[in-house]
């Protein structure tokens, strides 16, 4: 995984208060893990998923649960938001299906192809579009042809009336989750400087663009959009 273009820090406070801060606003979380579910659903019973940038690991358990004999590598580069990850499973029983990678993609060692891998809120985290499209490819690289991908992110055109629009909604919506006046200021004033906040046709294309068809857009959630695809990378 290339190096992010912004660093975002996650100590072990904010890693220990990361799922409880967005209590509030679950049900859209759940909304991406249920569809996700289903999108995945025909996998085989003991298929292996790719967690990329897993963070708390909201997605990872969720899908262990669903899935018992389902297999799981996790990659996160911050220490302390795996830990968190880790401490779940241990407590829910699925650990043992768990490989955890503190680190980025790019230095995940060696293993069979995987059948799927989550990707989410991730990607727009790199700036550049041509580190996303590497950032992609790299996942591409450790699944089966046909493997499927499932990534989320923040997108949309920061030109239009529409953005602005959606500005308003996101920041009630932090708000009603009980978010200091100051982070919602800095959560707005980060797209396009931390956050890529690109048109979702342009997400769509550098997805496409690093070996996989192209993605069908499932869900949208005010900012936040999510596809599905299959790698379909050249032998």
């Amino acid at each position: 995984m290339p190096d992010r273009e912004t660093s975002v820090v996650f100590d072990k406070e904010r890693a220990a208060s990361y799922d409880t801060r967005a209590a509030k606003v679950a049900p859209l979380r759940d909304t991406l893990h249920l569809l996700t579910r289903l999108v995945l659903s025909e996998l085989p019973v003991n298929a292996r998923i790719l967690c990329v940038g897993v963070g708390t690991g909201l997605e990872l358990i969720y899908l262990a649960q669903e899935f018992p004999q389902w297999q799981f590598t996790a990659v996160e580069p911050a220490s302390a938001m795996l830990d968190v990850c880790r401490q779940k499973a241990e407590t829910l029983g699925v650990a043992s299906r768990c490989i955890w990678h503190n680190g980025d993609l790019d230095s995940l060692p060696a293993s069979n192809p995987f059948d799927a891998a989550t990707c989410f809120l991730v990607s727009h985290f790199f700036l550049q579009p041509e580190s996303r499209q590497q950032f992609f490819s790299q996942i591409a690289s450790h699944l089966h042809p046909q493997g499927y991908l499932v990534s989320a992110d923040l997108a949309s055109d920061m030109a239009t009336s529409d953005y602005q629009s959606l500005c308003e909604v996101w920041a009630r919506m932090l708000k009603y989750a009980e978010y200091p006046d100051e982070d919602v200021e800095k959560f707005l004033a980060s797209h396009g400087k931390e956050a890529a906040v690109l048109p979702p046709d342009e997400v769509a294309s550098i997805i496409s663009s690093s070996g996989f068809e192209p993605p069908v857009l499932f869900l949208q959630t005010l900012f936040i959009h999510a596809w599905y695809t299959r790698a379909c990378h050249q032998s």
